[in-house]
């Protein structure tokens, strides 16, 4: 049972859950609807990658101090996540979009093509995910949750 009294475990966990929910309301501040899809998606702000690997090292340092050896490894995973999410995964949403675009435009070529001999229909494919990563604000507002729900965490629960 001393899986319950893992802090940093839960502040990771808790930050993850606290950056999903509040995707919802700030989205729909910015589009004026409610997207609960978003609780179970990756992207948008903030990144909940990078409030879980912020919370994780910022409650290790709490706990173990700055000069920790475990300190050190959390940070360099959660500078190795952040990079990853505004990089690679950033620019595979990118990619997909411009996928989803191509095959949208050639399923509406084929369909105009009238003059053309009737051909066997196209299968229609599922959409490429487009939401994958984060743009560099996105990881810095999910790093900053991390911090400050963790530091709270710590002075008013733990």
């Amino acid at each position: 049972m001393e899986i319950f009294y893992n802090f940093p475990l839960w502040a990771s966990i808790i930050s993850i859950f606290f950056a999903q929910f509040i995707k919802v309301p700030i989205s729909l501040i910015a589009t004026k609807k409610i997207d609960w899809s978003l609780l179970t998606s990756t992207g948008g702000m903030p990144s909940s990658h990078s409030g879980a690997v912020t919370a994780l090292a910022t409650a290790i340092a709490l706990e173990e101090g700055l000069q920790s050896p475990l300190f050190a490894i959390s940070v360099v995973f959660g500078l190795i996540v952040m990079f990853d999410a505004t990089g690679i995964r950033y620019h595979a949403g990118e990619q997909a979009t411009v996928l989803n675009w191509l095959v949208a435009e050639f399923q509406q070529f084929i369909s105009e093509a009238k003059s053309l001999p009737k051909k066997e229909q196209f299968e229609r494919r599922k959409e490429l995910k487009e939401l994958l990563g984060h743009k560099p604000i996105e990881v810095f507002f999910g790093a900053l949750t991390g911090i400050v729900l963790t530091l709270l965490l710590y002075y008013f629960v733990y």
